[in-house]
């Protein structure tokens, strides 16, 4: 009975020596990645303003050239969907009598999309540029809040 109690207080101080340890380990760590931040920006902060000036002008480009990349997507995308509305059409118009309503329908389908595909297209080509505006903007602010 008694090695049983001798057992439990050992155990008990051994899991509160481990949590302990622990939670030492831990605010030394935590303590320790505090100092071990970029000192040279503490030394000369006038270089970096100089550098962030640069890299505003670097994320302007990049967002002027992501800007492309999208509208570029999108154009071969609206493209790509009213040639599948016609090819669609055509292989209906193939396979249908002349004139019947079936073919009718077809073309007006095909008709709707190409429509809707110029719409999306030029709504997202305007969300993109609202976007790339944003970009620009916040960047302009920044730059002349450091100024």
């Amino acid at each position: 009975m008694k090695l049983n109690f001798l057992m439990k207080q050992v155990s008990t101080l051994g899991r509160f020596l481990a949590t302990t340890l622990f939670c030492v380990s831990a605010i030394a760590f935590v303590w320790q990645g505090g100092f071990l931040s970029n000192t040279a920006a503490m030394a000369s902060p006038t270089a970096n303003l100089i550098a962030s000036a640069d890299a505003g002008s670097q994320v302007k480009g990049k967002a002027s050239e992501d800007a492309s990349r999208a509208k570029n997507f999108i154009q071969d995308t609206k493209d790509k969907v009213k040639d599948a509305a016609s090819s669609n059409a055509s292989k209906v118009d193939d396979a249908t009598d002349s004139g019947s309503l079936i073919e009718r329908k077809a073309k007006d389908d095909a008709a709707t999309i190409h429509k809707r595909a110029e719409e999306d297209a030029a709504r997202t080509e305007k969300a993109v540029d609202n976007s790339k505006n944003a970009v620009e903007n916040l960047v302009d602010g920044i730059k002349n809040a450091f100024n």
